[in-house]
This record gives structure tokens, sequence and C-alpha cells, in this order.
């Protein structure tokens, strides 16, 4: 989703510049917010004086970070997620927005992560998580997994699997994958040991989530609980925010401007309590909980999913 509003182009680039050199002077021992206390950028009325950097960057720590997109830039405002190992970097979606002087995504996350090589995954093959990804196209040390069913299914088959998950090494630090399709068809979740983070993409995240298929998602959330049992997770992490601070109560799509925005970190209880209720119910129906709605897509949707997805297989 996008907004014909946007900060501009070079003053967008600045500041996110600014921001990133902000943190890379930091000092190690300096503590971050905990991430369920972060101010995330979030809009504005009038995105024409938005002042806000094209990118915020979150350092949880010196190897780990959460960047969101700016809202006047697109008001999907997806997260994205860089974890360091010892050789190379996780880069998990790149964002919505192609452009590279007014969405500098790639000279970001080379800003953060130094020489390491970046693996470039995708939770999910929708257009705001992937259209950054020609910024990293064709560049020295980056592995750009294609956002596509054929994209994935060659990346899997060329790493390491064990009882239905996959381990990623980035040097002295391993994460899993686990697909979880139903959201989408290449949807995935990866589970960080280091912060003991879930990043679930748009399957889990504070909002509205619409279900393409819905046994598959039935099927996912269940091994996603059943992941958390056997687990220690920190928090669920998803692409968005869409809930505001009122139980039930979300913004609507399409909004630029989220001044009383819900936090984005997910309990992981809440995934068996999503389990219990999906499970309850005796068809595809909306399943509504304080901090996320589920909704079966409509028949125009699926058709018009159906219809992106043919032209990229």
């Amino acid at each position: 989703m996008k907004s014909n509003q946007r900060p501009n182009s070079l003053a967008a680039y600045a500041i996110t510049l600014v921001a990133i050199l902000s943190i890379a002077q930091s000092s190690a021992t300096e503590t971050s917010p905990a991430i369920n206390e972060v101010k995330w950028i979030h809009g504005a009325v009038d995105c024409a004086a938005n002042k806000d950097p094209a990118i915020q960057v979150y350092r949880q720590d010196e190897h780990s970070y959460v960047l969101r997109q700016n809202k006047c830039l697109s008001y999907e405002a997806p997260f994205i997620y860089v974890l360091l190992g010892d050789k190379r970097a996780l880069v998990l979606d790149t964002g919505a927005t192609l452009d590279a002087e007014t969405f500098p995504i790639y000279d970001t996350v080379k800003s953060l992560t130094g020489n390491r090589d970046l693996l470039v995954l995708h939770s999910h093959s929708h257009r705001d998580h992937y259209a950054g990804d020609e910024q990293f196209a064709g560049k020295s040390g980056v592995e750009l997994v294609a956002p596509s069913a054929k994209g994935l299914a060659s990346f899997l088959a060329g790493i390491k699997s064990r009882s239905g998950t996959y381990t990623i090494e980035l040097g002295n630090r391993e994460l899993t994958l686990v697909t979880i399709p139903g959201h989408q068809e290449e949807s995935i979740a990866v589970y960080d040991t280091q912060t003991q983070w879930l990043l679930t993409g748009d399957t889990v995240y504070p909002g509205l989530i619409y279900v393409k298929n819905w046994d598959a998602y039935l099927d996912s959330i269940s091994v996603l609980a059943t992941f958390a049992e056997s687990h220690e997770i920190n928090a669920v992490l998803g692409a968005h925010i869409e809930m505001t601070t009122t139980a039930n109560r979300l913004y609507p799509i399409g909004t630029i401007y989220q001044p009383e925005e819900a936090a984005l970190p997910l309990d992981p209880a809440l995934l068996k309590q999503l389990n219990d209720a999906l499970q309850l119910s005796a068809k595809a129906e909306k399943v509504q909980l304080d901090e996320l709605t589920v909704e079966p897509m409509s028949r125009v949707q699926k058709t018009i999913s159906k219809f992106v997805r043919f032209f990229t297989k």
C-alpha cells in the first residue's frame, strides 16, 4: 500500500542517515529501550510537513535491529528485521518502496551490517515486503531469495532441515525457519535464540490478518503454538501495527497517522489463545481477540490474489 504524500526525498535520506550515524556512534554499553517501549514513527496528519526519517532504526543490541518504514512513504509502514552473525546478516523483508532515494533500505542495512554478506529473505511474498529488493539485486555479497514459491523452495532445499523446521547459520548465530502458509503461500516464521524473538510477518501481528487458505492457516497457528511451548520466546514480532491501544479497535486501512497505535510485540501466550479460538471455530469466519483480528479473504480478494500470484510464481 502506498501514499501519494511523501517526505521530501533528499530530506528523508539525510534524516535517515543522521539516525543511523547516531546509532552507530553510540556506546556499546548504552542500554536500548525495551522493544515494547519503543516509540515508533507513526506517520503524520500532513505528510508534506513530516520530518521523521524515511526509515527508523531500533537497536536491540549491537547485532539485532528492527527497522520501520515511514507511513508517509507507505501506509503499510512495514517492519524489517536485521540480525547479524559473525559471517553474514539476515535481512527479513525489504519494505514497500522501490526508490532508493526516498527509501534507502540497502544503504541503511549496510551501515548496520558492515562488510558482512547479506541473506535477504521475505516473511511472505506480498509486495509491501519485497519492493526494496531491487536495491539489493546484483550487489556483491548478497544472497537475495526470490519472493516466490520457486525461490523459497530452492532456498529451503539448500539448508539443513529437521522435524519440519530449517536451520540458518549466520556465524555463531543460528536461526530456525518454520514454514507457515495460510495468510499467503510462502509465509515463514523465523526464531532467533539470541534475542528469543519469533518473527511472524503477516501471519501474527497486532492488526487485521486476512487469511487466503483457512485450513492451512489453522495448521500453521497450531505449529507456532506448539513451537512456543518448547522454545524460550520473549516476544512475537510481526510486520505491521494496525491496532490502537484500545482492545479490539483497528485503525482503518490506509491510515497514514497512528498516534495511539498498539505496541509491536505480542505475548507468546497469545499463540495458544489464538490457536484455541481458531480450533473452536466450526468454519472459516472472523476470529477477534483483543490484540488482533483474523478474517478469511473474500472471494474477490482471493481472485485478485490468485491473479497476482500467476505472475509471481
